[in-house]
C-alpha cells in the first residue's frame, strides 16, 4: 500500500475510535503509534489528516450537510462520516493534492470499510462538494 494511502487508512481507523470513545486524538494517535509503529512519512500525513479534520470538524461537518439530502450528519454510519470528513479535508485544504485522488481514494476506503452502499453514496457526496466547492474556488 502506498504511504498516503496507508495514511488515509491508519486515519480512517483512529478517526472512528475518536469518535466512539471521546477520547483525546492526541491520545489516540500516541496509543496506536506505540503499539503499531510506522514510518515517518506515514505518521506525517495521517497526523496531518487526523488533526487537520479534529480541527475543522464544524466546517467540514457544516460541508457535508449542505450536500448530503434528508439526511442529518448524525444519521450517516461513522465510517462513511469519517471518509467523508477526511476526503473534504483534503479538498478544501491540501491543494497539493488532485481531487480526483482525494476521491478515489475515499472510494476505496469506503469500498474496504463500509457497507454495500457506501462507495457509491461517498462518491456522490463528494463528487457534489468538489464539483460546487472546489470548482467554484478556483
Amino acid at each position: 500500500m502506498r504511504v498516503r494511502s496507508k495514511a488515509r487508512d491508519i486515519a480512517l481507523c483512529l478517526l472512528y475510535q475518536t469518535e466512539i470513545t471521546k477520547v483525546d486524538v492526541r491520545q489516540i494517535i500516541k496509543t496506536y503509534l506505540k503499539n503499531s509503529p510506522q514510518k515517518q512519512d506515514i505518521v506525517d500525513f495521517l497526523t496531518l489528516l487526523v488533526e487537520g479534520v479534529i480541527e475543522r470538524l464544524n466546517e467540514i461537518d457544516t460541508l457535508v450537510k449542505t450536500h448530503v439530502k434528508n439526511w442529518e450528519i448524525e444519521r450517516i454510519a461513522y465510517i462513511d462520516r469519517n471518509i467523508l470528513r477526511i476526503a473534504c479535508f483534503e479538498l478544501i485544504y491540501l491543494k497539493d493534492i488532485p481531487p480526483k485522488v482525494s476521491i478515489n481514494e475515499a472510494i476505496e476506503l469506503a469500498k474496504r470499510y463500509g457497507d454495500v452502499d457506501s462507495p457509491r453514496f461517498v462518491n456522490g457526496i463528494l463528487d457534489k462538494i468538489y464539483k460546487i466547492e472546489c470548482k467554484n474556488s478556483k
